[in-house]
Order: structure tokens, then sequence, then C-alpha cells
């Protein structure tokens, strides 16, 4: 005869059962996957319009892109300043001619003459003949031609004895406006980290930067020279992007009045369902790219890099490109990382969460004896044109598996972890069970 099952044992069990059933029928009214539902579009159905540009695979363009192609030979303009020695017509006859050196970092030779510079109208003065234009001249033909004048066409000198040498160059003068540099230091802030968790952002630079006056050689006015003269290519806390505003070309009546006139047109009288266009660029204004896609090639000149009396360089601070988190992340805002992608698995342990880890507090407080499952819902509220949202549903567990679920976080993003459902009923009645269910179980006999 089979041993028959304690009746005292078999009653508790019946109790114990109907009791889990109705606590989990009646905790499933207050979860909040059902009370607070996301309608939200699975990741791997979101149109690639709405997945934002990888930047990962940006590539640094070549630095000798940044910097003008010197001449074999110097050409002469206004503003530079000659050396000039004519044996018994400049200084007294057999007298040796003065020797000038040049400035520290300069890479001219010594000058040998009496300093004559360059007028505005191009041409210098020597006494006895006419004014000589020079520009657009090397020292060599400059030489020449002053020969040709005392020699063959006013006969004033027997011998050649005529020296000709560049004592300094025409300079260019440009402002460097740098907001990833701090004017105090000397160093970009960006984001400060004090008193908050790992990354967290809480509190920004003040973005004033530090702006620097340079006088730069003419065959030296170019973007690289600039830079380095002011601590370099930009820092992480600036555009991947350097702005040149061009102070010669800048027309501002002209601009204000264009602005004027498009957003009355497009903002104003436009159609108000209609997504209105982005402002056109300033055509004074030079955006040179420092980083490119894989298969893009730059597409500025060597003019475009060239700079010129007036011009200012323009190094921006990069926007605050944060995203949130919340749910049963710890909530706060996140930096972004500039050259390279952080996809919802990365932000998702960068904010705290645990990624196929158990759950070790259950639900509502209920049991920590046993591990539960996970929250593995992950919704990602997503900014679109017109002041629009997508919202977007990542189920964590498959984006381990499958990268088309792993979507790259973009700035202004808003992550939610949750449970699902069935996660919270499982999690709620394994807490139930193990707290109440087992203690009235194995319970003494009353």
């Amino acid at each position: 005869m089979s041993p028959r099952f304690p009746a005292h044992l078999l009653g508790r069990f019946h109790r114990v059962f109907l009791c889990v059933v109705a606590i989990l029928c009646a905790g499933l009214t207050g979860c909040t996957a059902l009370v607070s539902p996301i309608n939200a579009l699975p990741a791997n159905r979101v149109p690639d319009a709405f997945l934002g540009t990888p930047r990962a695979n940006d590539v640094p363009i070549n630095l000798a892109r940044l910097r003008i192609e010197k001449p074999k030979e110097y050409l002469l303009d206004s503003d530079d300043i000659l050396a000039i020695s004519i044996d018994s017509v400049l200084g007294q006859e057999g007298e040796a001619p003065p020797v000038a050196f040049p400035q520290p970092g300069s890479d001219l030779p010594p000058a040998i003459g009496y300093p004559f510079p360059v007028t505005e109208e191009g041409t210098i003065i020597l006494p006895l003949i006419d004014p000589i234009s020079v520009r657009g001249m090397t020292l060599s033909q400059v030489r020449e031609k002053i020969r040709k004048a005392y020699m063959d066409d006013n006969d004033i000198l027997q011998e050649d004895r005529i020296i000709v040498t560049l004592m300094r160059k025409r300079t260019v003068r440009v402002i460097v406006i740098r907001q990833d540099q701090d004017a105090s230091q000397g160093l970009g802030q960006g984001f400060n980290n004090q008193g908050g968790g790992a990354g967290r952002v809480n509190q920004r630079s003040d973005q004033s930067g530090r702006g620097v006056v340079l006088d730069l050689p003419a065959d030296e006015a170019d973007l690289m020279h600039a830079l380095a003269q002011t601590g370099g290519l930009p820092g992480i806390n600036a555009k991947n992007e350097v702005m040149i505003q061009r102070g010669g070309q800048a027309n501002f009546q002209e601009r204000d009045q264009f602005t004027l006139d498009f957003y009355k047109e497009n903002y104003v009288n436009g159609e108000p369902c209609r997504i209105p266009p982005p402002l056109p660029g300033d055509p004074s204004i030079e955006k040179i790219p420092l980083r490119l896609p894989p298969g893009q090639v730059p597409k500025f000149t060597q003019e475009d890099i060239r700079l010129n009396d007036g011009d200012i360089v323009f190094v921006e601070a990069r926007a605050a490109e944060v995203f949130y988190a919340g749910g049963l992340l710890n909530g706060g805002e996140y930096p972004l990382p500039r050259d390279y992608d952080l996809d919802v698995l990365g932000a998702v342990a960068l904010t705290g969460g645990r990624i196929g880890a158990p759950n070790t507090g259950g639900i509502g407080g209920a049991g920590s004896l046993v591990n539960g499952a996970p929250p593995q819902q992950l919704i990602v509220l997503r900014k679109t044109p017109n002041n629009g949202q997508i919202a977007i549903e990542v189920d964590l567990f498959r984006a381990v598996n499958d990268p088309s679920y792993r979507i790259l976080v973009q700035p202004g993003d808003t992550l939610i972890l949750r449970y699902r459902p069935v996660d919270e009923a499982i999690n709620f009645g394994l807490g139930t069970f193990f707290t109440y269910g087992i203690s009235e179980l194995f319970g003494r006999r009353r």
C-alpha cells in the first residue's frame, strides 16, 4: 500500500497555492508596465532615418590639408621690408652695409643693407630713380630691376654692387577664439563630475574660452599655424570642425535682411503643419571639418584655409550632447562621447544598470531570498523634427545576442528601464511565495 501524503501538509499546500494566486492576481493590477503603458516600436523595426549616423568610423583628415603650400620663392607685396645695399648710393663708398639679424623663430637669414618697406602701391622708393614696382616679384627679380634702373636706364652705377635681401615678411593679423580652452587655465574643462556618479553631468563649462590675436607671416597664414600657436587641434570639448569667419567679406546688413526675409517667408507666413527648412549658412563663414565618414574626401581648397587680415578663427565648444536616464536606471544626465558610438547596452552599463544579471531586490520589497527576473524592457524616447517624438522598445536580452536591437544612443534621448509584465508577475509571485508560502508550509503545527 503506497504511503499517503500527510493530510495537514496537503492542506497547507492548498492554502499556500490559493494565497499566492490571489495575491498575484491582485498584484498584477499594480504592475508598472500595465498601469503606465508606453506605445513603442521594436528596435529592429525602426526606420533608418530615426537611428542616427554612426560617428565611430569617422576618419581624421590629413593635417597637411590645413596648411597652405609655400611657394618656392617668396613673392613680395605691401608691408614687406627689404634690406638693400647699393655701393656708393646708399651709405659711404666702400663702407660695409649694416646687417640685421632676424627675430627668434624666423626662417629668414640675416638681412644685409638698409631697410626699404614696400608701400601700399606695391613699390619701393630708392634715391636718384623713380619708384620701382615690386608687387608679386621675387628677390632676384627685384635685384635685376634695380640693377637695370641704376646701370642701363640712368647710367648711375658703373659696377654691379647691389644686394637685395628680405628683412621682414609682411604679416596677417587674425583673431583666434577657442571655447575648448578655459580663459584662466588654458585648458578645456568640459563636464565636471564632482558630486555625481560616474560620467554624470552636474556642471558644464561656461564656454567663455579665450581669445588670441596672432600676427602670422604671409606664407604661414593658414589654419594649421593658427591652431598650432593657440594650443593645437580642438579638444574633446569642441566640435570636430573649425569655423573661419571672413572679416573682409562679411556684409552684416545684407545678411540681416536675408535672415529677416527668410524667417518671414518660412516661419510666419508658411503653412503651420509644414516643417520649415533650416536657415542657409552664411557665405562669409567657412566650416572646415576635421573628421569625415569613410569614403568622403575634404571639399575645402587651399584658398578656404588661407587666412587674411581681419579673419576670425572660431573653435566652438561642442553642444552639451547628453542623454537622460530614468525608471530602474540611476536617474540623471549623462554625456555622450564625441568620437565614438554609445549603444543602448553601453548606456545601461554607464547608468548603473545590470545587463543579464538577476534581480537582487525583488519587486515592491517582496523578498530578497531568491533572485528574480531582471528588467529587460528599455524604452528609448527619441526626439524627431518639429518637436515630435518616437518611442523605441529594446529587449535587452535580445540586444545582447542580436545587434539589430543594439541601437545607438543619440543626443537628447531619454532611456527608461522597466520590467516586462511577465517579469513583474514572476518576481512578485516568487517573492510572495518565498517570504510567506514557505513559512506557512513548514511552520509549526498549532
